[in-house]
């Protein structure tokens, strides 16, 4: 969730930063170029006040005035250069007709030079030539302004100037610098807001995953800490905590019933039993209802017995410690070889002879002698048993694989349920319950059991325990 969360919190961030940097850049460069065409215009003006009594051509062959304007036209012509030759900028005044009252510098004769003949027309017009289009840093352009010099509500003249952008440009990028550094600062602040965030927001699910996951595994004593994160979160959270100790409380309630009428059935069963047998003492000795009724009692006495041990083993914590899984095995191989030689298996044990895990050495054992005990009973005279340990990076795995019928893909599905038995070995000894309380005492310890076809045939159980301490990893 944190993969998801996080990228759409810095989209919308890096979108809204977007949405105020780009506006702002392009205003920052509106209001210099603005401010460079204002600058332009306050110049056309000044010179076109200069100007504005020049009316009579001079000789262009020499450059001088026959008139008595001459003085105002040679200041004129002074007040340009000097302007050119200070700023860089071309400027000159023009006759309705195109050609130069005065110009800086000097070999610019015609405004067709610079401007296009719409915007000198715009000027002779009476009116200043419109703004021209934004300059962007990266366009070397120059703005032209033209500026109308009116003389008894006539227009007898046009004040052009030709300004290069260079510096103009510079102040943009300048700018957008700025705008880019204090973009880049919003966005680090952005993305540590939108971790710490993300952080506030997923703590609550994480320890709700963590709790839900122990709970799912069997540790019912986990539950959530409400603190942090959203009030909505923080309401799942207790309402998660009552619902878990209702839980608790109801298998609290079952496992109590079990034991306690596993325990109490036991006293009039073993005074039925008794019964049954002085009864059979006045019977004649192969009487075969009296044998079935004596296996019967006898099953339902290990039902119960395998009851007890379940709500007991559902009930007891567990205590994992540093085994020697290794030894363990070969201690329970050698406690069930004598059964196996009885049943004519061989029971043999292969793999790493001492290897370390994680584990309830009580559980662990009680767990190996019921999948050991099904291997034995489910394998035919003459076959194996082969029990084989082996290390699989932080994992240790006990396989027992036998050399029995097996079971087919939907009663794979089935197996380790309580009281289930496949209808082919109906007619074996057992409750159903012994690989049930297998999978209850591993899974207190951080252990699984798994199932799976042996080849050619057979079933094969793998015992899987953590190599790591609890909490680690």
């Amino acid at each position: 969730m944190r993969s998801r969360l996080l990228p759409l919190l810095l989209v919308l961030m890096a979108a809204v930063l977007l949405a105020l940097g780009l506006p702002l850049a392009a205003s920052l460069a509106a209001a210099q170029q603005q401010d460079l065409i204002i600058d332009r215009i306050d110049d056309t003006a000044r010179f076109g006040a200069i100007a504005q009594y020049v009316t009579t051509r001079g000789d262009e062959a020499d450059g001088t005035v026959i008139t008595d304007e001459g003085e105002r036209l040679d200041t004129l012509r002074s007040e340009l250069a000097r302007y050119e030759d200070l700023y860089g900028i071309r400027v000159g005044v023009f006759y309705r007709d195109g050609t130069a009252m005065a110009a800086a510098p000097r070999g610019w004769r015609s405004p067709r030079q610079v401007v296009a003949e719409e915007q000198f027309q715009e000027a002779l017009a009476g009116r200043r030539s419109h703004n021209p289009p934004q300059v962007w840093p990266w366009q070397d352009s120059r703005i032209t302004v033209a500026s109308p010099i009116v003389q008894d509500g006539d227009v007898v003249a046009v004040v052009l100037t030709d300004s290069p952008t260079g510096a103009m440009r510079s102040r943009i990028l300048h700018g957008w610098l700025l705008i880019a550094g204090g973009e880049l600062a919003a966005t680090a602040v952005a993305v540590l807001a939108a971790i710490r965030l993300t952080a506030w927001v997923l703590r609550p699910v994480r320890v709700l995953d963590r709790a839900t996951h122990d709970i799912a595994t069997g540790r019912m004593a986990s539950r959530v800490a409400v603190a942090g994160g959203p009030p909505e979160l923080r309401r799942l959270a207790r309402s998660f905590n009552e619902m878990a100790d209702n839980v608790e409380d109801v298998l609290e309630q079952q496992r109590a019933f079990v034991a306690d009428a596993s325990h109490q059935l036991r006293n009039p069963l073993s005074a039925l039993l008794l019964r049954i047998e002085l009864l059979g003492l006045e019977l004649p000795p192969d009487n075969a209802e009296m044998a079935s009724v004596r296996e019967e009692g006898k099953r339902l006495a290990t039902v119960l017995d395998d009851l007890l041990g379940l709500a007991l083993a559902e009930h007891t914590a567990a205590e994992p410690e540093a085994t020697d899984v290794g030894a363990l095995v070969a201690e329970r191989v050698t406690a069930w070889r004598p059964a196996a030689e009885h049943a004519g298996v061989r029971l043999v044990q292969e793999g790493e002879p001492a290897a370390t895990a994680w584990a309830d050495p009580v559980a662990l054992s009680s767990a190996l002698d019921a999948v050991v005990d099904n291997a034995v009973k489910f394998t035919p005279s003459g076959g194996g048993v082969r029990v084989t340990v082996a290390v699989d990076g932080d994992t240790l795995a006990v396989t027992v694989a036998d050399e029995g019928p097996g079971l087919t893909d939907d009663e794979l599905c089935r197996i380790g349920d309580r009281f289930w038995r496949s209808t082919r070995h109906q007619n074996v000894d057992g409750s159903g319950l012994g690989l049930s309380i297998a999978r209850v005492l591993l899974a207190q310890g951080g252990g699984s059991i798994a199932y799976a076809p042996n080849v050619p045939h057979g079933l094969r159980v793998t015992v899987s325990l953590p190599r790591t301490a609890p909490g680690e990893g």
